[in-house]
């Protein structure tokens, strides 16, 4: 297996062997089911689509379907033991192995430059009128325009967000939980994408 869908419940810390106390977000995996399976002959390469959020429904002559609120491929190696129905836990993830975190971050609206860009502003007293204003973006006639990459006010945050290398500190595998090291990107309840990364003994033999 490569990765699981999971969603985020909060964050927290805990405590390793060491005694040292890391920040850790706690992942809820349920049971992915293998709703299709792509081979190298018919699709051109090996993958597996996993979903959660199994949700019956009857088509108008009365078929039984099951739709799922969220789905996401992975690319594996071998389709061995991979048919359409099986379930995937939390077992596949091991403490102290590396995953990369897919998420889509917190939105945070419209923002002005000093909060998006960081911008350090005008003065705030003595009757400055420049306070928290961009400043100037553009020469005059020549170009007559603002350059394209300009910094300037604008939506900020709801980005697709992918963070590599984060360890995984402890599984649960009773109550299905998995907590990684660090900050998640999105809120808690948000659905993130956890792919299985090569450790450091595995990609210097592949070398």
């Amino acid at each position: 297996m490569s990765g699981l869908i999971a969603k985020k419940v909060g964050m927290s810390r805990a405590f390793l062997p060491t005694g040292e106390a890391v920040p850790v977000t706690y992942l809820q995996v349920e049971p992915n089911v293998i709703v299709r399976v792509k081979t190298k002959e018919k699709d051109g390469y090996n993958a597996i689509v996993l979903g959660v959020g199994a949700k019956p429904w009857k088509s108008r002559k009365g078929k039984d379907n099951v739709r799922y609120a969220n789905q996401k491929e992975w690319k594996v190696e071998s389709l061995d033991g991979m048919e359409p129905g099986k379930s995937v836990t939390v077992d596949i993830f091991a403490p102290e192995s590396l995953v990369s975190v897919q998420g889509v971050s917190k939105g945070k609206g419209f923002q002005g430059v000093m909060r998006r860009w960081h911008f350090g502003g005008g003065p705030g007293s003595h009757g400055s009128h420049f306070k928290r204003e961009p400043g100037s973006v553009g020469m005059r006639t020549q170009p007559g325009r603002i350059l394209p990459g300009h910094h300037m006010a604008g939506h900020m945050g709801h980005d697709q967000v992918t963070l590599h290398r984060r360890p995984v500190v402890n599984v649960d595998s009773e109550k299905g939980i998995v907590a990684i090291k660090g900050p998640v990107p999105g809120p808690n309840g948000a659905r993130v994408y956890l792919t299985i990364e090569p450790s450091d003994t595995d990609s210097k033999s592949k070398q």
